[in-house]
Order: structure tokens, then C-alpha cells, then sequence
């Protein structure tokens, strides 16, 4: 397979610097371009990126002169780390020139046409990629995002449930990590010894869209889950991994060795075509009554599972549960790079 060429928009910050790192030696793409803000053009990229990651910054890129945010770029698709006021500029305006752009920046998650994807969970929304191109006059090119961070953690645990009982109500309460806020993100003076009750636009998020995700396509939009959701986020003294206190009741009865088969059995298209990026299990269980935590179970499966733990009865809703992503990891780059090698597999770039 000739390898497709990436540009990442909004290459120096974070997740920018996490999808070059994960990008580097990938089986099916390479990074080709790289944009950032005017403060960064006409820069090579290994003097215009403070390098914030452990792992050092990848040879192939170092040398790459930064570009602006606009288009032609040199590259056969695009992903974006773009804060959301400029993402709601720049990456209609790539797709509109004829580039696929898949976004991790939430500017565009809830508008009508634009498909948010996760490929285990609802691959099939790709497909509203032909009402986004006929709606705007697009040809070749078209914007797919990734879900919020939070969300995709969720999602994933909620899918296998949905698909086998159903799900009639969701209160999630999220303990996230301060990268999630990106570089230099919270004040060391606000989070150390400290919790922050209250991530701006967060809840709103989380409880929009895991209805989209878990929705069914329908012609030029997505008709949304009718389940009910609630969320509240606070910001944590953590580094890095989302953890989530669920609790859920289901349209149909289900015994706890029902919940557990269905988490620890369920698996999807990534994994059936073996992706890449794709784990062997996207659900990974915890038997143990204090896991999982950011610190031991953060890294599993490489960063692209959801790890679920303490299943058990709610004495309010029918069950409760203890969850956690990797937010820069399958909560962004990861993310983004998986939904890549699904839009390769299904032939769309």
C-alpha cells in the first residue's frame, strides 16, 4: 500500500505533537505537512514546537517548514487540532477545496451533516458524508470529527449495552485529567490541592453527544438515541486519563454476568478488518474492587480502550459503574488517527 500523506493543522500544541509522535512509522500514513499559527510559518517544525511529550519528536517532521491554516497544503487528507474558533473557519474551508479533514476540534461535532464517529460504535454515520458534500456543494472533500474526549470514553462502555439491553437513562459524573485542557492548561495555584467543579461547554458535550453517536442515519442527518443524559465535570489533579462514575438503567432486564459478557465479548468493524490503530478489545474489564485508576490503567491497549470496573447494582438506577479513557490518547490523536484508517478501509480517502 502506497502510503496516504497527512497535514496536521495545529501541529505545535499538544495533540498536534501527539498525533506526529503517533504518526511516525504508522503502517498506512505519513506526516507530509504540518500548519500551526502565524507565530509558527515559515518555521522548521522542530524549532517551532516546544516539545512537551517524553518520547522525543519524531525525526521524519523536524525538518518540515510549518504552513498556515488555509489551504493547499501538501497532503492527500488532513487532520486537525485546531482551537474551535479557528476550526470553524479553516476546515470547511479545506474540505470545500477538495481535502478530507477530520477534525478533533468540536466546532462542527453537532451540526446536522457532519458525521462524529466512533468506528466500533456507529462506523455507518461515515455514509452522511455523501449528504455533507451534496448539501455544500463539496466534491472530493468533507469534514468527519472525532467526539469529545469524555464522550468517546463513555460511548464506548454504553455501546455494547445499548446494542444488547438498551438504555432508557445515563447520570455520569467525570473526574478528568489536566491535559485535557491543553498546554499550559490549569493554573498550578487552582488545581493543586484542589478540585475544579466546572469545565466550560464540557457538560453540555457529554450529554449531547452520546445521542448523536448512538443514533441511526437517517438520509442527510442522524436521528439522535431517545435515551436520557446527565453530566457533571470536574477537573482533577491528574496528568493524564479520564475517570467516570456511571450510573444507568436499561430498557430490558439483565443480570451482572450479563453486563460483564456483553462489555468483555463486544468488539466491531476496526477489529474485524484489523486496523491498525484498532485494540483487540475496545471494553477492557477490572475485577479488582479499586480499579481502574489514570495512573495503572491509562496505558492499556496502547491508550485506545476504555477500561470499566466496580459493576454493580444502583440502589437508584438499575447499575453503576467505574470508567476510564486515555484523553490524549483514544480521547484525541489516537482518535483521530483511527478514524483515519476506517475512512482508508471503507475506501472514502
Amino acid at each position: 500500500m502506497t502510503k496516504k500523506r497527512i497535514g496536521i493543522l495545529g501541529a505545535t500544541g499538544l495533540v498536534g505533537q501527539r498525533l506526529a509522535l503517533m504518526l511516525d512509522n504508522h503502517p498506512w500514513f505519513e506526516v507530509s505537512a504540518v500548519a500551526a499559527s502565524d507565530r509558527s510559518i515559515g518555521k522548521r517544525y522542530g524549532d517551532a514546537a516546544p516539545w512537551r511529550l517524553a518520547a522525543p519528536m519524531p525525526a521524519a517532521v523536524s525538518d518540515l517548514t510549518v504552513g498556515p491554516c488555509e489551504p493547499p497544503l501538501d497532503c492527500d487528507l488532513v487532520i486537525s487540532s485546531l482551537p474551535s474558533g479557528i476550526a470553524s473557519i479553516a476546515e470547511p474551508a479545506f474540505a470545500a477545496a477538495g481535502y478530507p479533514v477530520i477534525s478533533n476540534s468540536s466546532a462542527l461535532r453537532m451540526h446536522p451533516d457532519v458525521p462524529l464517529v466512533i468506528p466500533e460504535v456507529n462506523w455507518r454515520h461515515v455514509d452522511l458524508i455523501d449528504a455533507q458534500r451534496r448539501l455544500r456543494g463539496w466534491d472530493r472533500g468533507f469534514v468527519l470529527t472525532n467526539p469529545n474526549c469524555s464522550a468517546i470514553a463513555l460511548v464506548l462502555a454504553l455501546a455494547p449495552l445499548a446494542e444488547r439491553f438498551g438504555l432508557e437513562t445515563v447520570a455520569v459524573t467525570t473526574m478528568q485529567a489536566i491535559s485535557g485542557a491543553g498546554y499550559p492548561g490549569v493554573a498550578s495555584i487552582d488545581i493543586t490541592d484542589n478540585v475544579v467543579p466546572f469545565i466550560d461547554g464540557e457538560e453540555e458535550k457529554l450529554e449531547e453527544e452520546p445521542g448523536k453517536l448512538l443514533g441511526v442515519l437517517a438520509g442527510d442527518h442522524i436521528e439522535p438515541a431517545s435515551f436520557r443524559m446527565s453530566a457533571q465535570c470536574n477537573r482533577v489533579n491528574v496528568q493524564d486519563g479520564h475517570l467516570e462514575s456511571v450510573r444507568l438503567s436499561l430498557q430490558r432486564k439483565a443480570s451482572r454476568e450479563d453486563l460483564l459478557d456483553a462489555l468483555a465479548s463486544w468488539s466491531s468493524l476496526p477489529q474485524e478488518l484489523g486496523l491498525p490503530s484498532a485494540p483487540a478489545s475496545p471494553v477492557l474489564l477490572r475485577t479488582e474492587r479499586d480499579r481502574p485508576q489514570p495512573r495503572l490503567d491509562r496505558d492499556a491497549s496502547a491508550g485506545m480502550s476504555t477500561v470499566v470496573g466496580r459493576v454493580a447494582p444502583d440502589t437508584i438506577f438499575d447499575w453503576k459503574m467505574t470508567l476510564l479513557g486515555n484523553n490524549v490518547v483514544r480521547g484525541a490523536a489516537g482518535a483521530a488517527i483511527l478514524n483515519a484508517e476506517l475512512l482508508v478501509a471503507l475506501e472514502r480517502v
